[in-house]
């Protein structure tokens, strides 16, 4: 495996912290936040506390507006290829820096989180230094906070500055539009701008993970983790809005987190110290926990419709509407964010054609082929642009816009540890069966879906019969307890006629083969690429 050099420079905060670490607030407590929010005109306040904010045009994150500051030696390790890795040239960014620092001095107040992304030995220090107080507060949310006193506090190893207000210039500085999102490397800081979407400043920092975890020995993973009452460890990989964190946030289980994790030889870990779950539709009988969370005094509801004082999860006009609190909201979490190794891991993807089994076993090269091509339906709502269906998607490794390296790197190292720890890995498709979405299909409901996977994080799935999928080549569960046989075998759920089935199946392969098997071809080793879908050949 190729090591990186993760930087060139000695790990410090950056010149934006040495620049103004004395004009900040720093930590602040979660009411002195809410105060200055509401009196800044931010947002305001629900019946029971917590904090309703409009992010404005921009309700969904940017990823074309993203830049990585090309310098050596992190420029010889990002993958130029990917689209979601455009580069901005040094002249560039230190023309965009500047600006920022004089925006950022010539506001009468700058707020700030220290704190850390990660834990243990693999724990990262951050700044993150704002214009708003929420997002400070989210930083306090999302973040792992420390208690240290000031004089005992490291220093940071990267600072984010986030000033909505800073405007980029498409013609000066080489971006798209007005809006930035930069992460410089090699001096140890990102700037954000022209965009008030909380969800930035999340990513920026997983992003940063995706490119230093593998250089300590670790794998970063958009998944969300639980552990059962035996200690046994669950892993769940999804993209927005396939029900990462509503599966994970299981009754009978403990939280480590909803969407961020490294795995490494010492178990897995969260990265984050909080939560930012999808809110549309939410109901209080079906998600208690999440619901209680959001409702919490000092939780965020981000672009969430008040009526009378309190949100209403079901008004129509943004989908990506966005809940933030810390994990501590959660009554079962576990507080060090860290366990073992995983016994399961599950895939998660949204299949709007109705073909795909609620649930399917998948051998070893048929795990790594999935999480290549991480295969869904992007739900509208997530990132701007997207239009009112779902649109299939397939985005590497569950996560290409966050993937600074080569999403083979990233298969490398879920290789390694598939073979070292031996997981049940399983695929669930939480979108549509019967038919496709809109047309005669329904979402499994959320019962089945649980059922189907404490399953197999019981270990029950390791026992039954199975049978392969003609067409997909992954193996149907005969039979699961307490789930009715058309939720296991979508072909004999499907509603319409059987030509519209072939029709479908055929018409993903094909997708499966022009958009992830031609892509990778000559990059991925080829045992794997044949592991894929096949249509019945």
């Amino acid at each position: 495996m190729t090591q990186l050099a993760p930087t060139s420079t000695p790990l410090t905060g950056g010149f934006v912290y040495e620049e103004l670490r004395e004009r900040v607030a720093w930590n602040l407590t979660v009411q002195q936040l809410l105060d200055a929010a509401v009196s800044n005109g931010e947002g305001v306040l629900t019946r029971s506390g917590a904090l309703s904010v409009s992010t404005g045009a921009f309700t969904g994150r940017s990823p074309r507006d993203k830049f990585i500051v090309r310098r050596s030696p992190s420029s010889e390790y990002i993958d130029w290829n990917s689209s979601f890795n455009s580069a901005m040239e040094p002249e560039s960014a230190a023309i965009l820096g500047r600006k920022f620092l004089a925006g950022a001095r010539s506001l009468p107040r700058l707020y700030g989180f220290r704190g850390y992304v990660g834990r243990g030995s693999y724990r990262v220090p951050i700044a993150l230094i704002t214009e708003f107080a929420w997002h400070t507060l989210m930083g306090h949310h999302m973040f792992v906070r420390h208690s240290l006193p000031d004089d005992e506090w490291s220093e940071p190893e990267f600072t984010l500055l986030y000033l909505p207000s800073v405007q980029a210039e498409p013609a000066l500085h080489g971006t798209r539009s007005e809006t930035a999102i930069v992460c410089d490397l090699e001096h140890h800081c990102g700037f954000i701008g022209g965009t008030r979407y909380g969800g930035e400043e999340k990513k920026f920092f997983f992003y940063l993970m995706n490119y230093l975890l593998p250089a300590r020995g670790g794998f970063p993973m958009h998944c969300s983790a639980n552990t059962g009452p035996a200690g046994d460890v669950s892993l769940i990989f999804g993209l927005s809005g396939t029900g990462k964190t509503t599966l994970s946030a299981d009754p009978d289980r403990r939280l480590l987190g909803d969407d961020e994790h490294g795995w490494t030889s010492e178990g897995v870990f969260n990265f984050e110290g909080g939560c930012y779950a999808k809110l549309i539709r939410l109901s209080r009988e079906r998600e208690p926990l999440i619901w209680n969370a959001v409702n919490a005094h000092g939780a965020i509801l981000e672009n969430v419709a008040l009526k009378d004082g309190e949100p209403d999860f079901d008004a129509g006009g943004i989908e990506n509407t966005r809940g933030v609190y810390p994990l501590e909201a959660i009554p079962n979490v576990e507080p060090t964010g860290m366990s073992g190794h995983p016994s399961t891991v599950v895939f998660l993807t949204f299949d709007a054609t109705g073909t795909l089994p609620p649930l399917s076993i998948l051998e070893p090269e048929q795990a790594l082929y999935w999480f290549l091509a991480g295969y869904t339906a992007k739900v509208a709502g997530t990132e701007r642009g997207l239009g009112s269906r779902p649109e299939p998607t397939f985005s590497a490794c569950f996560g290409a816009p966050f993937l600074p390296l080569a999403p083979g790197r990233y298969v490398e190292l879920l290789k390694s540890y598939l073979e070292r720890e031996k997981p049940l890995v399983v695929l669930m498709n939480t979108g549509s069966v019967g038919g496709p979405l809109g047309a005669g299909g329904d979402r499994p409901p959320i019962d089945v879906s649980r059922r189907l996977l404490r399953a197999a994080q019981s270990g029950e799935l390791r026992q039954v019969s199975r049978t392969r999928h003609p067409d997909y080549g992954v193996w149907i569960p005969d039979e699961c307890p307490g789930v009715p046989q058309e939720w296991l075998d979508p072909r004999g759920a499907w509603r319409l006629d059987v030509a519209s089935y072939g029709s479908a199946v055929t018409e993903l392969v094909h997708s499966f083969e022009t958009r992830v098997n031609e892509v990778y071809r000559g990059r991925i080793p080829a045992e794997i690429l044949s592991a894929g879908p096949t249509g019945g050949r």
